[in-house]
């Protein structure tokens, strides 16, 4: 059976192959809607299907948006990962996603692999950018959002959480509830310094620690971002005879790790230790007990990462404060801090 092709869909419609674009590409020029109706209902009679392949080697630009982000095995960015591609999808575009795994030769890999298919930009949740990857990208000219995190080593548009307003919230909540003092599960000893959000939780925690008068030396504790390391971390620290009688996580699958290593060895959860996360991923509801967390509002910032990153205004002319936004994070008071 022979291609159907615009020509064929223009002669069935009475119109001509630029309108049929236009009715496809949703522009650059309008269509009056009684044509528009005859070219839909021309290409579905016919069962046009447009080359995808050959409209983004005439545009030098695909309908793909690339995303990268450290471990999709993570609830945080598993969640993230599904917000961005629904709001990809009220734009028309698909989203790729590739997994870093906190490695700047994965990172690169995942660039020029993306970059390389003529994707119509990029959000990159990064661990760090190294300076290769951002050679790659000036080197590419690529469009660009930061998501969660804006690394010093490129100054583009990102969308981030007020994370140090939120760690210091959920700190001061679990001194409001009587706590001695709150210790501080934070990231491991290479996690970057500068526009890091874990970097921004313990320096949350700190703000709320000397503001209540307390001391913060020898209670900042490493730990991995993920619930199994995490819950030998707090095994050992549990297991103290100086344990704390309350924790503050930079991440909710560290607090999640936490919890379960307080009930292996029958820590009461509130009662002899509270607990926050950050991050309100799915399952912090459904954690025993439920676990008090910073919630960021992941359909927003996706929402806004899309929208930046293919509209051009604020890409072109906006300052530097309209090239960031920061969203607001929200304290989830549930039982593990000894509310409800």
């Amino acid at each position: 059976m022979a291609k159907v092709t615009r020509d064929d869909v223009a002669r069935l419609a009475g119109t001509s192959t630029a309108v049929v674009s236009y009715v496809i590409n949703d522009g650059p020029r309008p269509v009056a809607p009684a044509t528009k109706e005859r070219v839909l209902a021309a290409i579905n009679e016919l069962g046009y299907r447009p080359d995808r392949v050959a409209q983004a080697m005439a545009s030098r630009r695909t309908d793909l948006i690339g995303m990268i982000l450290p471990d999709a095995r993570q609830p945080f960015f598993g969640e993230m990962a599904h917000a961005v591609e629904q709001a990809a999808a009220e734009r028309g575009k698909m989203v790729l996603v590739g997994n870093s795994d906190y490695l700047d030769e994965r990172e690169v890999h995942y660039l020029r692999a993306f970059l390389g298919m003529r994707v119509a930009g990029l959000i990159l949740v990064s661990q760090g950018l190294s300076e290769r990857a951002a050679v790659e990208i000036d080197a590419w000219d690529a469009r660009v959002v930061l998501l969660h995190r804006r690394p010093d080593a490129i100054d583009d548009v990102a969308v981030v959480t007020d994370d140090v307003a939120g760690a210091q919230r959920a700190t001061e909540h679990l001194l409001d509830h009587g706590a001695a003092y709150v210790a501080c599960l934070g990231g491991v000893e290479s996690t970057p310094t500068i526009g890091d959000p874990v970097t921004d939780h313990v320096e949350g925690w700190r703000r709320a620690m000397s503001a209540y008068g307390r001391e913060t030396e020898g209670r900042l504790f490493q730990a991995p971002y993920n619930r199994y390391d995490a819950y030998r971390v707090a095994l050992d620290l549990l297991e103290r005879t100086d344990r704390p009688p309350a924790i503050v996580c930079a991440t909710d699958d560290q607090a999640i790790g936490v919890l379960r290593a307080a009930r292996e060895l029958r820590i009461d959860v509130p009662g002899e230790l509270l607990v926050a996360g950050f991050d309100d991923v799915k399952e912090a509801a459904l954690t025993d007990p439920p676990l008090t967390t910073v919630a960021s509002d992941r359909p927003a910032m996706a929402r806004a990462a899309v929208d930046l990153l293919l509209d051009d205004g604020v890409r072109t002319n906006g300052s530097r404060r309209d090239r960031l936004r920061q969203l607001p994070s929200t304290l989830i008071r549930r039982r593990s801090c000894g509310c409800g």
